[in-house]
């Protein structure tokens, strides 16, 4: 009786498990790198995926929900905090963020509020708030912290290089969807990945990933390549270069 008991209890478990694999995710992008050239002003890439169901699992009841996060180069990010000292400003208090995504863009097929608990989406790092969120919950075990983070987000949203958009992503079909990512030319070069999860009444279902990378090419490529390789030689080109002009302009402009 105990072992039926046992069995019964574990059946929800088995079940649960299951279902959770009956969802997988196919997911594929309209470009794996962006070029920035001499007229560069930014770019679009797309992000396209298919929701593979087995066709033996039974439909769900909820809708599908997908979050799609893009990160760009790691960097280490400095906020400072301003206070007044008599007539003038000052920085009195900063803090570091290590390791930190220089861009940052969220988008959904609906707003994350409407998806999941705030519990859930701190669990999974959904949302800008979320998403470099440490181990712990940095919002309660260090206020000042969380103060800085959303100045962060705040500075790079006005740079345009954080963003969410709630309704980013389209369904084209029940489980076929897009969603457009916007690179202004602020982005930074390197390796950027791409994070889709797939959510069903809250419950995350599937998870795929995917990268691109912005590189520079020609002229702006051998510049910065000569730059970092022959740093010395470039140094002293500029130096004579700007004295040749310094010099040029002076004769052009001579009063005599």
């Amino acid at each position: 009786m105990r072992r039926v008991l046992a069995l019964l209890a574990l059946l929800p478990l088995a079940l649960a498990a299951a279902t959770a694999r009956a969802e997988t995710l196919i997911a594929a992008m309209s470009s794996h790198r962006i070029q920035i050239t001499s007229n560069y002003t930014g770019s679009q890439l797309t992000v396209f995926g298919l929701v593979e169901r087995d066709g033996r699992t039974v439909a769900r009841g909820d809708p599908y929900d997908i979050v799609i996060t893009v990160r760009g180069p790691r960097r280490m990010l400095l906020v400072r905090q301003k206070e007044r000292v008599g007539p003038i400003w000052i920085n009195r208090t900063q803090r570091r963020f290590p390791d930190n995504p220089v861009f940052l863009h969220v988008a959904s097929s609906r707003p994350i509020a409407a998806m999941m608990s705030e519990e859930t989406a701190q669990r999974d790092r959904i949302g800008l708030a979320n998403a470099e969120r440490t181990a712990g919950n940095w919002m309660d075990l260090d206020p000042a912290s969380a103060r800085f983070r959303e100045s962060l987000v705040r500075i790079m949203q006005s740079k345009d290089l954080y963003g969410y958009d709630e309704r980013g992503v389209t369904f084209l079909s029940n489980a076929l969807f897009s969603a457009p990512v916007d690179i202004p030319a602020t982005a930074p070069t390197g390796s950027y990945t791409v994070d889709i999860l797939l959510y069903s009444g809250g419950v995350p279902l599937a998870r795929q990933q995917t990268n691109f990378e912005v590189i520079k090419t020609g002229i702006e490529q051998r510049l910065a390549s000569g730059a970092y390789d022959w740093s010395l030689l470039y140094g002293l080109m500029t130096v004579l270069m700007a004295l040749v002009l310094g010099w040029g302009a002076s004769v052009v402009f001579r009063r005599d």
